[in-house]
């Protein structure tokens, strides 16, 4: 089937809100190629658009240091999409998007401190590796300053930043002959972020007046900071229904869509608010990463019964080696609270077993792709394998339950053919 750019999708989603089959789609954060599959496969299902959104920590250029996730770059990534599409026989619309683009996103590169040229260079050396590989959506995100640390950054520089590589991107774009890409402007955070609708709207006006000038197109999302928090495994935010329709309104007035991040762990009654919130999309990524992770402990239950049983002599090592491999690898640090954050590994590792278990629940996934957790992996597979339980496909299958809430809630059901319908 022809892809539909992005930004066509957004604009159809858009008119769908005015014809009470309004949906809010699902940006999704590519833990792992079990996630790609589980995503693709409920998107072949239920018949709708889904977006990967990659941060420049899981998926980037190997000569800026790769990403966590496989250890994929732009190009891996994009293949391994493509190979996991064609083993399902998928026939819907998938979009490759970039998530936090730009200078300083990468966490290495926060904290060396390095200077504005310098990290501006690489932000858009990481963005023709997207474009060359092929992605949908950019975000454009220049609001991660090491040198504004508890300052609020001015929005005057941030709105030259994404203009200049907004511009940047385009050029490259363009000098390849690549098909249009859309662009997410604006940032979750609430040091810097867009919170209210007058600064949203300030920030509109001014980056349309200033896209205007040189020619450029106006982005696909513009984010908005509607409460949402995640922190360690929960959602510790307070979803303001009011906030987001505004920031709805304002952005639809321009034809652009409403982003929201930080969507992990929404209760129901929330997810469902967002349909008559006019929310446009909604990005999730911890969470499916934790319950992968989950996926592997339960079947390591599972694997010790078979011990128990007599029937499995030589048992994986899985629990243990990924929460060893979980605590060393410190990512956790990003989602914890209170003086949490500054206890040292080897403390983690001789205390408390109740927090050894948080941080495996909350940064398994960083270390999927590490060598001894994968062969942990594989070999409870084939444990279980020789008694009849299908391990990956369990993982996969675990993996969809949390999608599958989202989707029903969000009204994906169906959207793909809504949006085409529109355009006959």
């Amino acid at each position: 089937m022809t892809k539909l750019p992005i930004r066509e999708t957004v604009q159809g989603l858009l008119k769908l809100q005015d014809t009470g089959e309004s949906a809010t789609l699902l940006g999704i954060g590519p833990m792992s190629k079990n996630c790609v599959q589980a995503t693709l496969e409920l998107s072949k299902e239920d018949d709708y658009p889904v977006m990967f959104i990659a941060s420049r920590n899981q998926v980037d250029l190997d000569e800026l240091g790769g990403g966590y996730v496989n250890g994929w770059n732009q190009f891996t990534f994009a293949e391994a999409v493509k190979e996991v599409a064609e083993e399902i026989n998928y026939d819907n619309l998938y979009y490759l998007c970039r998530d936090h683009g730009g200078p300083w996103q990468r966490d290495k590169e926060r904290n060396d401190h390095l200077p504005t040229e310098e990290a501006m260079k690489l932000g858009k050396q990481s963005y023709v590796g997207d474009i060359e590989a092929g992605f949908d959506l950019l975000m454009i995100d220049p609001t991660k300053d090491p040198f504004e640390v508890g300052k609020v950054i001015p929005l005057e520089t941030v709105l030259e930043r994404t203009v200049d590589l907004i511009e940047f991107c385009e050029k490259e774009r363009k000098a390849r002959h690549l098909p249009e890409i859309g662009y997410e402007v604006g940032t979750e955070e609430t040091n810097g972020g867009l919170t209210s609708t007058e600064t949203y709207e300030t920030f509109i006006k001014q980056l349309q007046e200033e896209l205007g000038k040189r020619h450029l197109p106006m982005p696909t999302f513009i984010v908005g900071q509607t409460g949402t928090l995640t922190r360690k495994t929960e959602q510790v935010g307070h979803f303001n229904f009011k906030n987001a329709y505004d920031l709805s309104q304002m952005a639809k007035k321009y034809g652009v869509g409403l982003k929201e991040h930080n969507g992990d762990y929404l209760d129901d009654v929330t997810l469902l608010e967002h349909i008559p919130a006019a929310i446009t999309a909604t990005n999730v990524a911890p969470q499916y990463g934790t319950e992968e992770t989950r996926a592997y402990l339960n079947l390591a239950k599972v694997e010790a019964k078979l011990v128990e049983y007599g029937l499995v002599s030589d048992p994986s090592n899985i629990s243990e080696t990924l929460l060893v491999k979980a605590i060393e690898s410190e990512r956790w640090r990003k989602w914890m609270v209170g003086d949490q954050v500054k206890l040292t590994v080897d403390e983690i590792l001789d205390g408390d077993v109740s927090l050894q278990e948080e941080i495996l629940d909350i940064a398994g996934h960083y270390t999927f792709n590490d060598e001894a957790v994968k062969a942990e992996i594989d070999k409870l597979y084939q444990n279980l394998s020789r008694h009849n339980i299908d391990g990956k496909r369990y993982v996969i299958d675990h993996i969809k339950r949390p999608i599958r809430d989202y989707a029903e809630c969000y009204n994906l059901k169906g959207t793909t053919s809504r949006i085409k319908n529109l355009s006959k």
